[in-house]
């Protein structure tokens, strides 16, 4: 397709993106309390939510790169967005449609997970193909904009809700529908670029081979539980865990969590050729293991609320810094590699609340437990990087 625009539209609906990414995984989390007491379902049900959205995109991060190669990435990107509109118009619409209100909950879940998954795929590698000079620090600066977004999607919800009030939350649910549907029509103008030269491209089975990648699939697989796990459940825990009111908890909780994390993603964005980044993400997972400990044992709201948004600061860099790992040592894995990446990013995104929601329900719905048990997915990407350090160390 002709377009007289350049690289930095690409680049501009790629960031764009990432905020509708941030808003299918933020916005319905800020009324889980609200499912709750509406459609009378259980906390059980809400970490089965948690779980759909996430195994959606996984089923999509398998097929999409595959997806991509073969239609192309602008018609792939353009579902996604129509995908995250439909799916988020669904939260308001759908469960009227049913006998029982969590099914429709369910079906908008599923649609707005699969525009994740898609979207989850095809950003980085439409950035990665971009003529860019220092595309590390580009991809960091990408990822930025998912923690932007979800700073962005809590304010003006929680703005929303203090203002209309928080019955009037399906309104809402439309206008942020509009976002997706906007993008979805940028990304029908602005030119793409083909990462990797076809018959350039790893094999799936050289991938397979590779030590390096099953440890690349272990870092995301972390990333997305560290991430995640506080993410999903941060409002719910201020709310009825730490018994602070709506608004405090979702600003005290997600929003710094996710703001945090976003000046992290920018500062490295920034300041790339000045960091070094194995140890920074030693640091950041050595970090990220401590603040759940705190989350866990502290029984103080102040102190719970302050390591949840640290958390934010020590999950930043672990996925686009995988990503830009994965990009140095296994430069011709193309579209598949970061498909691949996606998909075990996805796994853990949709573990780590999960397995923290099953826990926490195990002890009488006490999310602190659920959160303790969350260390060990940092403590897992403590013991991967050391490998990746001897594995460097012998390269």
């Amino acid at each position: 397709m002709k377009t007289t625009l350049n690289y930095q539209h690409t680049v501009r609906a790629s960031s764009i993106g990432y905020i509708v990414q941030s808003m299918i995984n933020t916005f319905a989390p800020l009324l889980f309390v609200t499912f709750q007491t509406q459609y009378k379902i259980s906390l059980a049900q809400v970490s089965a939510l948690i779980a759909l959205n996430f195994a959606a995109q996984i089923i999509l991060d398998f097929f999409a790169s595959a997806c991509a190669d073969r239609i192309g990435y602008r018609k792939c990107v353009i579902v996604a967005q129509i995908c995250a509109a439909v799916g988020t118009m669904g939260l308001a619409f759908f469960p009227g449609l049913f006998g029982n209100p969590f099914y429709g909950l369910i079906l908008a879940v599923v649609i707005y997970g699969a525009g994740g998954g898609l979207t989850e795929v095809l950003l980085t590698p439409i950035v990665e193909a971009c003529p860019i000079e220092r595309k590390d620090k580009a991809v960091s600066m990408l990822h930025s904009f998912y923690c932007w977004g979800s700073v962005l999607v809590i304010l003006i919800s929680t703005a929303f809700f203090h203002f209309a009030g928080i019955a009037n939350w399906k309104l809402l649910a439309f206008l942020w529908a509009l976002l997706p549907i906007a993008n979805a029509i940028y990304f029908s103008v602005v030119p793409m670029y083909e990462l990797v030269a076809k018959e350039e491209r790893m094999h799936m089975s050289e991938l397979a081979k590779s030590g390096i990648f099953w440890l690349l699939l272990l870092f995301m697989f972390c990333a997305g539980s560290c991430e995640m796990a506080i993410a999903q459940w941060a409002s719910d825990f201020a709310e009825q865990g730490l018994h602070v009111s709506k608004a405090v908890g979702d600003l005290a909780g997600p929003c710094l969590f996710a703001a945090l994390k976003g000046a992290e993603r920018t500062w490295y964005g920034k300041k790339g050729n000045d960091a070094k980044l194995w140890p920074f993400m030693m640091f950041c997972a050595v970090l990220c293991a401590v603040c759940y400990i705190v989350i866990g044992i502290s029984g103080s709201a102040v102190i719970a609320l302050v390591a949840c948004a640290v958390a934010g600061f020590s999950t930043g860099v672990m996925w686009p810094g995988t990503f830009t790992t994965a990009s140095r040592v296994l430069p011709k894995g193309g579209t598949a590699l970061f498909g691949f990446l996606a998909l075990a990013g996805d796994v853990g995104c949709g573990a780590g609340p999960a397995i923290t929601g099953f826990i926490s329900a195990r002890f009488g719905n006490n999310l602190q437990a659920g959160f303790l048990f969350g260390m060990a997915f940092a403590v897992l990407m403590i013991l991967g990087l050391l490998w990746l350090k001897r594995y460097e160390k012998r390269k």
